[in-house]
């Protein structure tokens, strides 16, 4: 009991030190209360999640305080910690820690590291206190925490217009989403009378088939309230539709990447669904919608992947496409395979991201990789990290062994499973996850030809250039976004006449040891998290306990799927490893005559199949034109000529003829008061 408490409010009360501390304790006394914090509670996670892995542990609440007493509506602040709480447990705590100590490094040279590490617990804490959630308004708060917290942060370098720009679509688009999840806790309390999560669930299966009136029709019960649930999710994990948020969120630190991205906000979605399964199990169509949405996220951020040149934002839309893997597996009614991606990826994307910023730290903030090459021989441990988590994302392994890299045993599962499934549905989404698959192992392997492998073109860049020339770069001044040239040809463009080796003077150097060891540590989990726990997660109806609905059925036909299945994903890992090093190692003109072929294509998909052009067309100029009228015709045209400075000028030109009255005569006084004595006599005669 006192551990699952010392667990979650640890990384707050290290936020209030630090937040409040800040410069007057100094910036080693923060990083060592925060980054201390972490590892106590990621210390006390890991021991629950094994007992429940071995079988020795049972779910619990431990009750924190009285919280709402309000006519019907009645609930307690209570931590709820089972077999699926544990596992988001230690992904959040380790990851979150190891971010922790590897910002030791990358943030060495930021003036205010108090205010960032104060930042990254309190993100943690409402992460923590949305997965322990006993009832959905704890998750809601929870939820809502996180939003602010990823505002915060993705903002952290405020000067930057940009960086403040990406924090206000966040928040924005968050909230499009948010207002589904509020109408869904609404709506589960209008029909089920209590926000309990354990009674909620338990009541879920007898609302099969009953009705509710929702805008003016009657509609099938849980799948209105499930959808509405579902696009609450859709906006936190960035799905299609609500998912241009995340790829602007690389304006904020690279460790804030690797917290959002790989262990805590984006993930959040996948919790709900997964917690509430027995609710989505009741509503075919809102699964039905899960795995197509699921399913085309897929394919829009792998397509967009392979085009990008910011080595964040392709780890970015990775990340959007292997959110769509989870919700895949979730709408197929595989929740147990979507918590074992959804853990195996912790790993392996917190590693890429962070050995991007490992690269971004030796190449003095250069996040265009064409401005990268050879760099395997400058920063071997680097590469050597990278290496594994491409190999991990990609899914290595070897299926007569049943051995093999993290993303070998979780991706591969849902494919399966979603082949077993059978539907006609499912079928249209194991056939558009192997592509993406394909797709996933293309763009993976461009990144690391593009920065490993190859002569060196950082003489091209202007940073390395004002880094040889003037010392360090300032963060804050940086647009890492800024994407200047489209066509793929401009890879391997010629080196200056002056700097022909290509490096321009510029020696990238290895990341200090604060950086490397959480790359060392999410490296083992990169290579043998899928191995370890795969019979815990897929085939263990005793692990899970009840904490998510589990398909016996489904996990025995998704292990008798033909061979061909089963090899699918290997094949197409291999299709994409060629077709990677076919464009950028054994022929590097291909990318250039592609986009010349194809240049209507690649300008599409490169352009993010112009979402944002055409929200910006739909929502914001409309808002923004709104927004100005009532501005200047509502608010200056009418309130404020009507309303204070109407007031102001009538006051001011009756002031102006008082004061002409003001002769300083004692006739005209005597004058006026005369006329006023007639004037108030005649009024009361008549």
């Amino acid at each position: 009991m006192n551990s699952i408490l010392l667990i979650v409010f640890l990384p707050l009360l290290a936020a209030i030190i630090g937040g409040l501390g800040n410069r007057a304790l100094g910036n080693l006394p923060v990083k060592l209360i925060t980054t201390g914090a972490l590892f106590v509670s990621c210390a006390l996670s890991w021991p629950i999640f094994l007992g429940f892995v071995a079988g020795d542990a049972t779910a619990t609440v431990v009750p924190v305080m009285q919280w709402v007493q309000s006519g019907s509506l009645s609930f307690d602040w209570a931590l709820r910690v089972d077999a699926l709480t544990a596992v988001m447990l230690v992904v959040i705590t380790s990851v979150s820690a190891l971010v922790h100590l590897y910002s030791w490094g990358y943030m060495d040279e930021d003036p205010d590291q108090p205010r960032f590490f104060a930042y990254l617990s309190l993100f943690t804490f409402a992460m923590l206190m949305l997965v322990t959630a006993d009832n959905l308004v704890q998750m809601f708060f929870g939820w809502e925490g996180v939003g602010l917290a990823s505002y915060l942060l993705i903002g952290f370098w405020f000067k930057k217009p940009s960086a403040n720009a990406a924090a206000i679509k966040a928040f924005v688009v968050n909230r499009v989403g948010d207002l589904g999840f509020m109408l869904g806790i609404f709506g589960t309390f209008v029909v089920f009378g209590t926000v309990s999560i354990p009674e909620i669930l338990a009541t879920a299966p007898s609302m099969s088939g009953s009705t509710i009136g929702f805008l003016g029709y009657r509609m099938h019960t849980m799948d209105v309230l499930c959808i509405l649930l579902f696009i609450g999710a859709m906006g936190k994990s960035a799905q299609l539709g609500l998912h241009t948020w995340l790829p602007d969120a690389m304006e904020g630190p690279t460790p804030v990447s690797a917290l959002i991205h790989a262990a805590t906000m984006v993930t959040a979605g996948v919790f709900m669904v997964c917690r509430l399964s027995p609710m989505f199990e009741a509503a075919p169509i809102a699964l039905g919608m899960v795995i197509f949405v699921g399913a085309a996220t897929c394919i829009f951020a792998a397509t967009v992947g392979t085009t990008q040149w910011d080595i964040k934002r392709v780890i970015a839309y990775s990340t959007c496409s292997q959110l769509g893997y989870m919700f895949l597996a979730a709408g197929v009614g595989a929740y147990g395979a979507a918590m074992f991606h959804l853990f195996t990826h912790a790993f392996f994307k917190a590693l890429l991201f962070l050995g991007a910023g490992s690269v971004i730290h030796a190449m003095h903030h250069e996040q265009d990789m064409r401005y990268y090459g050879g760099l395997r021989k400058q920063i071997p441990l680097t590469f050597l990290a990278m290496l594994a988590g491409t190999l991990a994302i990609t899914g290595v392994g070897i299926y007569w062994l049943h051995a093999g890299f993290a993303g070998f045993h979780s991706k591969d599962a849902i494919l399966e499973v979603a082949f077993a499934r059978g539907t006609e549905l499912s079928q249209f989404a194991f056939w558009m996850g192997a592509f993406a698959a394909l797709l996933t192992s293309f763009y993976s392997w461009r990144l690391m030809f593009l920065t490993f492998w190859g002569k060196p073109r950082w003489a091209e860049s202007e940073h390395i250039q004002h880094a040889v020339h003037h010392g360090h770069d300032d963060p804050e001044t940086h647009n890492p976004s800024a994407q200047e040239a489209v066509g793929e040809e401009a890879v391997h463009a010629a080196p200056s006449p002056d700097l022909h080796d290509g490096t321009a003077g510029y020696h990238p150097h290895e990341s200090p040891i604060t950086m490397l060891i959480p790359l060392g540590v999410l490296t083992l989990g990169a290579v043998f998290a899928g191995f370890a726990f795969n019979p815990q997660f897929l085939d263990s109806a005793e692990f899970w306990g009840g904490s998510i609905h589990y398909n016996e059925n489904l996990i025995h036909a998704m292990h008798a799927v033909p061979l061909w299945v089963k090899l699918t994903a290997t094949f197409v890992m291999l299709l994409g490893l060629f077709g990677a090093w076919l464009a950028y190692i054994r022929d590097t003109s291909i990318p250039g005559k592609f986009v010349e072929q194809f240049r209507l294509v690649h300008r599409f998909v490169y352009n993010k199949w112009y979402f944002d052009e055409l929200y910006d067309l739909i929502f914001v100029r409309p808002a923004f034109w709104l927004g100005r009228k009532l501005w200047k015709t509502g608010d200056e045209g009418i309130i404020d000529r009507f309303g204070p400075n109407g007031a102001a000028w009538l006051v001011l030109k009756g002031t102006g003829a008082t004061k002409r009255v003001q002769s300083g005569y004692l006739t005209s006084y005597a004058l006026i008061m005369l006329l006023g004595l007639i004037a108030a006599v005649t009024w009361v005669l008549i």
